[in-house]
């Protein structure tokens, strides 16, 4: 397959040069990789339930303040919310991994997760959803399984996705790993991303620099301009 480069200007004003092969463009740069004109934030499951336990709240919070700030005036920005399906319809393995996790022998003692209305489901006031951006309900620890994400990427011709939240080992890598296996740039920001287990956070963006741009919040923001 013959390959060119040509020069294109971006969403932000930048020239740029990137290689066009068969009718593909293929990103090189982060800056091209992150463009706002095809460019999602993607904030992951920052619900206090979540924060209070992560290893380093305060400097996690301040970081995604900066660049949620920044982000929502150039590009979409989507909130996913943990939205456990109805117990008669959950997974015989979803209610065993929970009755594991809250250390229970019975079904009917296991709490109830992110009920809607509690103070665990809410976002933090510090990073709270600006008034466009899209509050998306999910079940799984991929945010392309049940839901109509993937549909609204598409139709808005977003080829890349930015992944901030909460856990890092869990959703954000599921998630990072299939865009990536459905076609989108995954980028990931490594300090916008965190852990109950600074161990399992760690060892997740070592996996996942393999499998996505992984950079810190300034490089991204130094990039989108």
């Amino acid at each position: 397959m013959a390959s060119a480069r040509y020069t294109q200007k971006g969403a932000a004003g930048k020239e740029s040069t990137m290689i066009k092969a068969g009718g593909i463009t293929i990103y090189e740069t982060l800056s091209e990789i992150t463009d706002p004109g095809h460019s999602c934030l993607i904030v992951w499951d920052v619900q206090n339930g979540l924060v209070d336990r992560i290893f380093n709240k305060e400097e996690f919070l301040a970081c995604l303040k900066v660049l949620t700030e920044n982000l929502r005036k150039k590009m979409p920005v989507v909130y996913t919310l943990i939205t456990p399906l109805p117990r008669e319809f959950q997974s015989s393995w979803y209610i065993h991994n929970m009755m594991r996790r809250y250390n229970v022998k019975e079904v009917d003692k296991l709490p109830t997760f992110m009920a809607p209305g509690s103070p665990e489901r809410e976002i933090p006031e510090a990073v709270k959803p600006g008034k466009n951006d899209i509050m998306l309900d999910k079940s799984t620890a991929s945010i392309f399984v049940g839901t109509n994400f993937e549909n609204m990427m598409r139709n808005r011709g977003i080829t890349t996705l930015i992944f901030t939240g909460i856990a890092t080992e869990s959703g954000v890598e599921s998630s990072a790993r299939d865009a990536s296996n459905r076609g989108f740039y995954p980028v990931v920001v490594s300090d916008c991303v965190s852990s109950m287990d600074r161990d399992a956070h760690e060892r997740s963006l070592k996996n996942l620099d393999k499998i996505a741009v992984v950079k810190n919040s300034a490089e991204i923001l130094k990039n989108i301009g």
